[in-house]
């Protein structure tokens, strides 16, 4: 009876699997220009000078193995073969060889040295941050991507690029049945540079360690809390690559993507004078005092691209996330609890400190938790209450 149903529980996970597998062969699914290609086997495409070399590398070291391998094994297995027993053969009886132990000892030191010739050359090369002609700063957060503009054409530029909402959603719901080629890789701002420009990455984090990592650039440099560390790309071609972060960070690991757009110089100046002229509309003064359906509006915005990830679109949060919808935090007429929160995290940083975004920003999205779903507690936050908060 036990015999039975151990073979029954077998043939139901294996058809479970064959149901799984043949549901997700149903699904359209094709090569992702600078991302993913179907059936990949080999390294991403490179469009830098440092992937290329990597790409050389990795098949040169890869040869010179299998030849070592093929030649070793293959000496060994016709020795063992023709000098087997049956045939007659004896084994020898003598000492050292001082000949085959130079031959043995000097080819392998010959054959390391000269792959690791190239191999220093190419690290050397791309720890040589020197001379960019642009620096951004990277900042991991859980769970997204900071990006602030530190020299170069377009300085002074800084923004957060999120996985797009509509990828989240339909991850959640569970149906990929339409899902893009771009699946879980689409962002709301991705980090844009122009060809042909030497661009040096500073990488940091704001919670945990995460890693910074695009395949087609040949990158991949972790993310510390309290270090700065760096490394650098030249893209030869435009065009949009992505990546993702390479550590494992916590939860939402799997929807922290990178995409990175390369545009010719034109088009770069031409977003540069586009994103700065927005940067200054955004500029808020945080004395401005604000009517409550002006900042809920503005609210909705930085809920949607900030917060309805983990609490979702209707407050009602999801497991171990608290739902907004209801909280006597979110309620209370004493707004001090709520934007400590918001600025500085809770619970050993299962939610995350939200002070990169502006004072009025934060003064929206509080003002809207406070007021959406049964909330309606008339409640407005203003941006000096934010502002107020920062240095307690």
């Amino acid at each position: 009876m036990g015999t039975t149903k151990r073979i029954a529980n077998r043939l139901a996970g294996v058809l479970c699997w064959v149901s799984a597998w043949a549901g997700t062969a149903a699904y359209a699914v094709n090569d992702l220009p600078g991302g993913p290609a179907v059936n990949q086997l080999n390294l991403a495409p490179p469009v830098t000078r440092i992937a290329e070399e990597q790409h050389f590398l990795h098949w040169m070291m890869l040869i010179v193995c299998t030849v070592i391998f093929i030649g070793v094994f293959g000496v060994m297995f016709y020795s063992i073969w023709h000098h087997r027993k049956s045939r007659g053969a004896k084994a020898a009886n003598f000492h050292e060889s001082v000949t085959v132990e130079l031959i043995w000892t000097v080819i392998p030191f010959v054959i390391v040295i000269l792959m690791a010739l190239p191999a220093t050359k190419v690290l050397v090369a791309q720890k040589d941050t020197t001379n960019a002609d642009l620096t951004i700063k990277t900042t991991g957060y859980q769970w997204k991507w900071g990006y602030d503009y530190l020299q170069g054409e377009g300085e002074g530029l800084s923004f957060i690029s999120t996985l797009d909402s509509s990828h989240r959603q339909m991850s959640n719901s569970g149906d990929v049945s339409q899902a893009p080629d771009d699946y879980l890789l689409k962002v709301d701002y991705p980090l844009v540079v122009p060809v042909g420009k030497k661009v040096r990455i500073i990488t940091t984090a704001n919670d945990v360690i995460h890693s910074f990592m695009v395949p087609a650039f040949g990158i991949k440099q972790d993310a510390i809390p309290g270090f700065v560390r760096d490394t650098w790309f030249r893209a030869d071609k435009v065009g949009d690559y992505y990546g993702q972060c390479a550590e494992l960070c916590g939860k939402e690991h799997a929807y922290m993507p990178i995409h990175v757009k390369v545009l010719s110089a034109p088009e770069y100046t031409q977003w540069v004078q586009v994103q700065t002229q927005k940067a200054a509309a955004l500029l808020d003064d945080p004395a401005k005092v604000w009517v409550l359906p002006a900042l809920l509006a503005r609210g909705e915005k930085v809920y949607a691209g900030n917060c309805a990830a983990c609490h979702q679109a209707n407050g009602k949060g999801a497991g171990p996330i608290k739902p907004l919808d209801g909280s006597a935090i979110v309620k209370d007429a004493d707004h001090t609890r709520q934007l400590q929160v918001v600025l500085h995290g809770a619970v050993n940083g299962a939610m995350p400190s939200w002070k990169q975004l502006s004072d009025t920003d934060l003064a929206a999205v509080v003002s809207y938790t406070k007021n959406a779903w049964s909330n309606q507690t008339g409640q407005l936050v203003q941006p000096a209450e934010v502002l107020a908060q920062r240095t307690k």
